[in-house]
């Protein structure tokens, strides 16, 4: 990969390489929610290829550093977000923590789990964002917390128009490393998909209830 070559595009290529984002517009996949998908996301896998672990790390921090330079700690998303903040947390040489799903049911039952001060400039470390709702759970534990969350970081976006909304009545702010646009863009121009099928993805995207952008056989 040049190194000249945009963030964005050069993660959107790594994450297809190791199929941490995987199009099969021709054999949709099924969302637990029932929703059919031409995309299937799984950035876990990215903790296990050293030179794809590598670029989203440091992309995190080059993020962290642009957008949110007052930052105090990270606060990765569970589980996903876990791994992404302590890496980038040490790269940083801040301290991380996380938050629960929910709170623990035993020991002093945290749900925020890393030393969290009131007052403390908070980001949050996401591995992807859809339709927002799990983050924002998050943002709302930190700020009930006395946190003050001055943005997200995560490697992916949908950009879907629900998780937009989401993020905008939360009054949060989010900068992913790549989206669904890019990768969709990459993915045609590298062969992963026919250059037709990009429109298709993008109605996807856009309103994931509508199933017309299905080609049935």
């Amino acid at each position: 990969m040049e190194n000249n070559e945009r963030l964005d595009v050069k993660i959107a290529k790594r994450l297809l390489s190791i199929k941490a984002v995987f199009f099969r517009p021709e054999e949709p996949f099924t969302w637990a929610s029932g929703i059919k998908s031409p995309v299937y996301c799984d950035n876990r896998l990215t903790l296990t290829d050293p030179e794809a672990r590598s670029d989203v790390e440091n992309g995190l921090a080059e993020l962290i550093k642009a957008n949110y330079p007052e930052v105090e700690v990270l606060m990765g998303t569970s589980t996903a977000g876990i791994a992404h903040a302590a890496i980038t947390a040490h790269i940083l040489d801040l301290p991380m923590g996380y938050v629960r799903s929910g709170a623990k049911d035993h020991g002093r039952q945290n749900r925020i789990e890393g030393k969290l001060e009131a007052g403390q400039k908070v980001v949050v470390v996401e591995d992807l964002i859809s339709t927002g709702g799990s983050v924002i759970e998050v943002v709302d534990a930190l700020r009930e917390a006395g946190a003050e969350v001055i943005g997200i970081v995560s490697i992916f976006t949908y950009g879907m128009q629900k998780g937009l909304d989401r993020l905008a009545a939360a009054n949060v702010k989010n900068v992913s490393l790549t989206d669904f646009d890019v990768i969709a863009k990459v993915a045609s121009e590298t062969g992963y998909i026919k250059k037709e099928d990009v429109a298709r993805l993008i109605k996807f995207r856009n309103d994931p209830s509508d199933e017309s952008w299905i080609i049935q056989n």
